[in-house]
């Protein structure tokens, strides 16, 4: 793929409208924690059709999963989380691209809802659990968040992961912490990561088990919105478990989860994977718009008797900022082709694309507010809230140094 199609086009200009009717004019409710996003994600599904869209996608799993079919989507049936054919994956795509260009922490709650927390149970769960919570998750009806980030284990997240399952008769009793949870205050449905707490074996190696929690259950607390540095239309907290008893019925998979090879670990990888390759996707709609918007002020801004457009060192920054979109929109172009083949990247791989499309963001983002100068440092120019939202880029998903090690290990084993 090595452009847009028409059809993905049409697409992108209608998501672009909706973005302006009915987002643009709320980003300043969004920004100061006045307005959740969720009502106006839960209106793009609808008028897009998205949660129809989900729920035949939805069926046509389950009926195949109870009649013993194989349940992995192939190439050409639109299943999966960015769908089979190339249209259907840039259609997944598009929305993140076109929201990022005005409100980037919308898609973090959105893509932490819709593909991490409901992913997690439609990949790993039983079709029970499927049919309990998945379905309500991917169409907004509910809202979800994925626990895993603790106070003591940001980057080690599994092996400084203190908190706990403990198994008391036929259930378990969970307890601990966990904080920077997106949608955690809102949360209906909650992916909570622990680990077994098994007698003689070494805390760093005890098995990862992901339970399935409900918004009102004793024992568990969801904090206010935390204050952050940006994404602030992305409501973040802290969760608190005190003795929650969990019945078998939460342990995502079921017995299944307590005979996996990787004691657990290798389900919450695939996880990161996934969303480390939407970083690119998040990074063009920031870049395409902090571009644009340079474009318009280096020509409307006059210095020294001349639009500053026409001076060689804010050429230069133009011309970098077009390279770093070209270069975005082509990964992006990417992760569709791979998609319409039935194919993934590997973990390197999507560790290398998020690495990159985190520091093109930033940068782009940070030359932006210096090309708006004393301007953009203020709140009123939106490149300010961009350079914000931005630098998280760099942070969540796996740090830029979590991705190196990822890809210098995966380089030296080769």
């Amino acid at each position: 793929m090595i452009e847009w199609s028409e059809s993905q086009l049409m697409i992108r200009d209608a998501v672009r409208r909706f973005v302006q009717d009915e987002v643009a004019p709320h980003v300043e409710a969004l920004e100061h924690g006045d307005m959740p996003p969720y009502d106006i994600m839960r209106k793009m599904y609808r008028t897009f059709g998205m949660d129809e869209m989900a729920r035949a996608r939805f069926a046509k799993q389950i009926a195949a999963e109870k009649s013993g079919e194989a349940a992995r989507p192939r190439s050409d049936d639109g299943g999966g989380a960015l769908g089979g054919r190339a249209d259907q994956a840039a259609a997944a795509l598009i929305p993140i691209i076109e929201l990022c260009r005005y409100c980037p922490g919308m898609v973090t709650a959105m893509g932490v809802s819709v593909g991490l927390t409901a992913g997690a149970i439609m990949s790993k769960g039983t079709v029970e659990q499927k049919e309990r919570w998945g379905l309500d998750l991917l169409t907004l009806d509910k809202v979800g968040a994925w626990a895993i980030t603790e106070p003591d284990s940001g980057s080690d997240a599994f092996g400084g992961m203190r908190s706990t399952a403990r198994r008391e008769g036929d259930d378990y009793v969970l307890n601990g912490s966990k904080t920077f949870i997106t949608n955690g205050p809102h949360a209906d449905t909650i992916v909570f990561i622990c680990k077994l707490d098994e007698p003689g074996v070494d805390a760093r190696d005890r098995r990862i088990l992901h339970f399935v929690l409900d918004r009102g259950m004793d024992g568990l607390e969801q904090t206010p919105p935390l204050r952050k540095m940006g994404l602030h239309s992305s409501p973040t907290g802290e969760l608190f478990l005190s003795d929650v008893r969990c019945a078998p019925d939460r342990l995502l998979g079921g017995d299944q989860a307590l005979k996996s090879e990787s004691g657990g670990r290798s389900e919450a990888k695939a996880t990161f994977q996934t969303e480390r390759s939407g970083v690119a996707a998040m990074a063009l709609g920031i870049v395409e718009q902090c571009l644009e918007l340079s474009l318009k002020y280096a020509r409307e801004r006059v210095q020294f008797g001349k639009p500053i457009g026409q001076y060689q060192l804010i050429q230069d920054k133009l011309a970098r900022m077009e390279v770093a979109r070209m270069n975005l929109q082509n990964l992006v172009f990417r992760i569709i082709e791979l998609v319409s083949q039935g194919k993934s990247m590997s973990f390197a791989e999507a560790s290398a694309m998020k690495l990159y499309a985190a520091r093109a963001a930033v940068e782009v983002a940070m030359e932006a507010v210096q090309i708006y100068g004393g301007n953009g440092y203020m709140a009123e120019f939106r490149v300010e809230q961009l350079a914000r939202d931005a630098k998280v880029l760099q942070i969540y998903a796996g740090t830029d140094e979590i991705q190196i090690r990822a890809i210098a290990k995966d380089l030296l084993e080769a």
